[in-house]
């Protein structure tokens, strides 16, 4: 925002305190055209070792707003601490053979796992909506030989059976992309690209990504061009340290403060996740490293 500078008689006839509230006011719409803060979140799974209540209590010390990745029974819990579930866990139901279905091997891209996951997932989505809770992971799948075009389509006609609940509970998907080079090999939804066709072709408010930067550093770097490009398609964003997911700080290759700045300058106001795995003893002390060094602005 550019308003209209003030001529040397004009700005000669404003007091001081019509000056400090004027210039306040352009240093607020600045702050809005840059986008809001965003509000922080944590992964439970990286504190396995950490009760969820005692979680719950040190997250609210911390300032965190959000515990993520949980399974309803764990809703209750959070409610009474006063926090929000950012990104609900997905659900998992047993295929033929007692294979389970719904974690990030057996996703959507497999016409064979639909009805198991429209199953699995319409309970979860209004169970999650119910509490106020609006956003539910899911997974492409592996690739197990299948293109990725004929896992493009898979994965669409899939989806596209759960949106008509998910618009009417205002509830959203949210895929994660992931890396297939170390820690999941051969998962299909590996790049930012072949995420956001799949959103463009599903067309909805209610699919978006998850662009997890640990995982896209590691298998396509270019971070902050990519938000800066495709912001659109994306729902929420998960950190780690590369190498190693550990603590995001200097003794990883990713400058955490300038990227979050341009996820901000997107107009991004939804939560980010903390989900490097803490490597040293004080976990709780690293994860508030972690918040204050992504609370940009």
């Amino acid at each position: 925002m550019n308003p209209t500078p003030l001529s040397r008689r004009q700005f000669g006839t404003l007091s001081v305190s019509a000056v400090a509230a004027m210039l306040q006011t352009q240093l607020e719409a600045a702050d809005k055209a840059a986008g809001g803060k965003v509000r922080h979140s944590v992964c439970k799974w990286c504190y396995k070792d950490i009760p969820l209540e005692d979680l719950c209590a040190a997250a609210k010390d911390i300032g965190l707003e959000s515990i993520e990745l949980l399974d309803p029974k764990d809703f209750a819990t959070v409610k009474k601490h006063g926090l929000h579930c950012a990104m609900v866990s997905f659900p998992t139901i047993e295929g033929p053979g007692g294979v389970k279905i719904g974690p990030i091997p057996k996703g959507f891209n497999r016409v064979e796992h639909h009805d198991l996951l429209v199953q699995a997932y319409e309970p979860l989505l209004k169970e999650s909506a119910g509490v106020g809770f609006k956003q539910v992971i899911c997974f492409s799948g592996n690739r197990d030989g299948m293109s990725d075009e004929q896992g493009l389509e898979n994965c669409a006609k899939g989806l596209q059976r759960l949106l008509p609940l998910c618009e009417k509970l205002g509830v959203t998907l949210v895929m994660e992309l992931l890396n297939s080079k170390v820690n999941h090999p051969d998962y299909m939804c590996d790049h930012s690209a072949w995420g956001v066709a799949l959103v463009k072709k599903l067309s909805s408010p209610r699919f978006k990504m998850l662009y997890d930067i640990y995982h896209m550093q590691i298998m396509e770097g270019d971070v902050i061009a990519t938000i800066r490009r495709d912001h659109a398609s994306f729902a929420h964003y998960h950190t780690g340290g590369v190498p190693g997911r550990a603590e995001i700080d200097d003794t990883q290759e990713l400058n955490y403060p300038a990227i979050i700045k341009a996820i901000q300058e997107t107009g991004y106001t939804g939560y980010l996740g903390q989900e490097f795995i803490p490597k040293r003893p004080d976990k709780l002390a690293s994860l508030k490293q972690g918040v204050q060094i992504c609370t940009v602005g």
